[in-house]
């Protein structure tokens, strides 16, 4: 349990993480198993940040990230992992026509299964946000937007960088100005998500995705070929350039142009609903070359740490290598 001096003293954490995405609860487990008592604060209802899914009816969606890649010999381990435990399993390995590449894994039954193992025995806090944060005799303390108020020894932040940074200039928090160039540079690509349920098989070829380099649409994936949905449905991405220009306009119009743009992949099987949303911090176009930044680094402050793919890389692996390498400084700032 987290410590406080006798029984009418508020609870002080090790670590508070904001953020229950994939770095945010890669860090948890590593700075569990370091034996230090972690909080895990997260504004959505679900797990896994953009590893989401959907239900419409009978329709089941991955609508954030479609699969990951294993390049690090530790995350092919972890992959290695989730496979044995059910929660993964191997996808595809390349396009119709293409050479194959670095083998596909998607989490079973949708990528969410892999957030909810990774929070296993993890103390996480749901549709809860974090308003502000502000330091105290070396302390860090978050205001929630339900009224309490969280302490801790130790301060992690995996959300995107534009918000993270706001979030630090709720509390004045400084930041040192090569720290900010560095964080300044960062990029992100939004992507416009639709999600349509079918009366038919579609016309995508095994193994039921197709990636594009030009046009309105990015990606196109076949949720019951992949093994998602018991019925025919899509997942489209809008591409970057698409989904930055239309991003602010009626949703359910920009899906129906990205429906209207796949159709050729439909084949002869019509959407009878579909929902769509917007994800403005979808990848990191720009990204950090660091794996993570230890922002107390030669400062005053009590251990604060910034965690994401827009630091090892806009991949669900640099997500998870980014949450390790960010829980490794706090473990040895706290020391």
């Amino acid at each position: 349990m987290p410590s406080s001096t006798d029984s009418n003293s508020p609870v002080i954490w090790d670590v508070l993480i904001i953020g229950a995405g994939l770095a945010g609860l890669s860090a948890a487990n590593d700075l569990h198993q370091a034996g230090l008592n972690v909080l895990v604060v997260d504004k959505g209802r679900g797990l896994g940040g953009r590893l989401a899914g959907r239900r419409i009816g009978d329709a089941t969606f991955d609508h954030g990230a479609q699969f990951m890649t294993a390049r690090d010999s530790r995350f092919k381990a972890s992959v290695a992992e989730w496979i044995d435990a059910g929660v993964a399993e191997e996808w595809y390995s390349s396009y119709p026509g293409h050479p194959n590449g670095h083998p596909r894994y998607r989490g079973v039954p949708t990528m969410t299964a892999v957030a909810k193992y990774l929070a296993t025995d993890m103390n996480v806090l749901r549709t809860t946000r974090v308003d502000s944060i502000t330091q105290d005799n070396q302390l860090w303390s978050a205001a929630l937007d339900n009224g309490d108020t969280i302490s801790a020894k130790a301060l992690l932040i995996t959300s995107p960088v534009p918000q993270t940074l706001d979030l630090l200039a709720s509390g004045n928090i400084p930041v040192p100005a090569d720290k900010q160039a560095r964080l300044d540079r960062i990029d992100y690509e939004a992507c416009i998500a639709v999600m349509a349920v079918l009366d038919g098989p579609t016309a995508i070829p095994a193994p039921g995705a197709t990636a594009f380099d030009e046009g309105p649409i990015g990606w196109i994936s076949d949720n019951l070929q992949k093994g998602v949905s018991k019925i025919p449905a899509v997942t489209i991405h809008g591409s970057g350039g698409f989904s930055a220009e239309h991003y602010d306009d009626d949703k359910i119009l920009i899906g129906q142009k990205l429906i209207d743009a796949a159709a050729p992949y439909l084949g002869n099987a019509k959407v009878t609903e579909y929902q769509v949303h917007g994800w403005r911090y979808s990848k990191p176009s720009v990204v950090d070359p660091e794996a993570c930044m230890l922002l107390s680094e030669s400062t005053d402050l009590p251990p604060l740490a910034l965690a994401g793919d827009a630091f090892a890389g806009p991949r669900f692996e640099g997500a998870v290598l980014s949450g390790w390498a960010a829980a490794k400084s706090l473990i040895a700032a706290l020391a």
